[in-house]
């Protein structure tokens, strides 16, 4: 089978598509289709893996308790990572949202089954953390695919994994990777909000690749 080829029109709204790729934190509160989510998650599935393990496993949280022990957690570690600030860092840090827990219709949180049966652990006996970082690529597959279909995706990184474990009661052998939160974005922009904020900016001198 041929390779299908890719217009410059394809490549230049690939771009397009990367550079609109923002971490969400504002959503409407309408659901998404199911069938959309549904498209959006089997899409995920194609992204890359090691030794053809897809290790990842997505856990869609819909109880009004287990949501709720997710925020609580995100409370007690957000109030603490505030402390780690002072002086304008901390008011700006304060009044960042940083968080969509409460207005995005999905929850979607991404465990790695860290040792999985699946690819027989090719490419893990010097580097078993890939599976993590395969688990990783499935995020970036479905972020992508997201944006494509116009929903919004906010990736909630401020949280306690092993309450988060305990709270969904994942499987033993599954490491806890993302807390993502879907849904039609309130505002879309192009721009981070880190950066709308003044929180961070783009360096656009910045070369992260080197020769050797």
């Amino acid at each position: 089978m041929n390779a299908p080829p890719f217009s410059a029109s394809f490549q230049s709204e690939l771009e397009t598509l990367f550079r609109w790729r923002r971490d969400v934190r504002h959503f409407r509160t309408d659901p998404l289709p199911r069938a959309l989510l549904d498209n959006l998650l089997q899409a995920s599935c194609l992204a890359p893996s090691v030794g053809l393990s897809e290790p990842w496993r997505f856990v869609l949280v819909n109880d009004a308790d287990r949501r709720s022990a997710i925020r609580s957690n995100f409370e007690r570690c957000n109030a603490e990572a505030l402390k780690g600030y002072e002086g304008d860092r901390a008011a700006r840090y304060a009044a960042l949202k940083l968080a969509g827990l409460n207005d995005a219709p999905h929850h979607v949180a991404v465990f790695c089954e860290k040792d999985p049966a699946q690819g027989r652990g090719l490419g893990r006996s010097t580097m078993p953390e890939t599976t993590i970082w395969s688990a990783v690529m499935a995020i970036h597959t479905f972020w992508l695919a997201a944006v494509a279909a116009e929903v919004g995706l906010g990736w909630v990184s401020i949280l306690d994994p092993d309450a988060v474990h305990h709270a969904l009661d994942a499987e033993e052998g599954w490491e806890f990777v993302a807390y993502l939160c879907v849904g039609y974005p309130l505002e879309p922009s192009m721009t981070p909000e880190l950066e709308r904020t003044g929180w961070e900016q783009r360096n656009p001198e910045r070369r992260v690749w080197i020769t050797r």
